[in-house]
């Protein structure tokens, strides 16, 4: 595994530029970029002066990192709680208005349907915000969209679809399977990237707002496929 500091990069196109400048030698799905620590990880064997060339073609500065510090400077950033914040402060908000929503008649069940359906609602925002870049951050762990690109490009288009239905409350049952299908899905790459210990961008947020793919963007998808499987149970035994 090599790790490459690249400087220079200030958003997601800079990152679109470098994939497009490397695509040529390396599978895209075999590296990663960082896009605050300026950290590139390389997961296959590779010639670092092609590269470190490529790189420096595409407008950027590039420089191999030993083994050693690259190990010091990735886990620190991972354990940062500051990268969250922006993440912790949008779930505040997403619960402050779902309970806001059900003020006058709080049933658990409506709430959570609220609480879904504003999640989903803020969270195609952000990723139509930079979204010529989000398929590429997406389908570094997403299982479907690394095989199908064209999943990322319509992703955003689900979750309004999904937020909309969950807060007009029409065609809840099918808006919950779908749910499970898609969390699940994005679940398992999260889980897999955070068990070879990758550094990964998250998401979620789209790439607009930077953030690491941690356990915290995993609880956060377990707790929408808990709300959508107790929904669904519970739908499916008043039927």
């Amino acid at each position: 595994m090599a790790t490459i500091k690249i400087d220079g990069m200030t958003c997601g196109s800079c990152i679109e530029t470098i994939n497009n400048a490397l695509k040529e030698l390396i599978d895209s799905n075999s590296f990663t970029i960082d896009l605050k620590s300026g950290i590139a990880q390389f997961s296959a064997d590779i010639d670092p002066n092609e590269i470190l060339f490529a790189i420096k073609k595409s407008g950027y500065t590039a420089s191999l990192i030993e083994e050693k510090k690259s190990e010091e400077i990735l886990p620190k950033k991972e354990k940062s709680f500051y990268d969250l914040v922006p993440l912790y402060i949008i779930l505040s908000y997403i619960l402050f208005g779902s309970l806001g929503l059900n003020i006058s008649n709080f049933t658990i069940n409506k709430f959570m349907t609220d609480f879904m359906g504003l999640f989903y609602i803020v969270f195609s925002l952000f990723k139509f915000i930079d979204y010529r870049n989000f398929p590429t951050a997406f389908s570094r762990y997403d299982p479907i969209a690394k095989v199908f690109m064209g999943y990322g490009w319509i992703y955003p288009f689900i979750e309004v679809y999904l937020g909309i239905n969950l807060l007009w409350g029409e065609h809840i049952l099918h808006a919950l399977l779908i749910t499970l299908a898609v969390l699940g899905a994005t679940t398992a790459g999260v889980v897999n990237n955070l068990m070879q210990k990758k550094s990964v961008q998250c998401a979620c947020m789209g790439t607009a707002i930077q953030l690491p793919l941690t356990r915290a963007t995993l609880i956060e998808n377990i707790i929408m496929i808990g709300m959508a499987s107790w929904m669904l149970v519970t739908i499916l035994l008043n039927t």
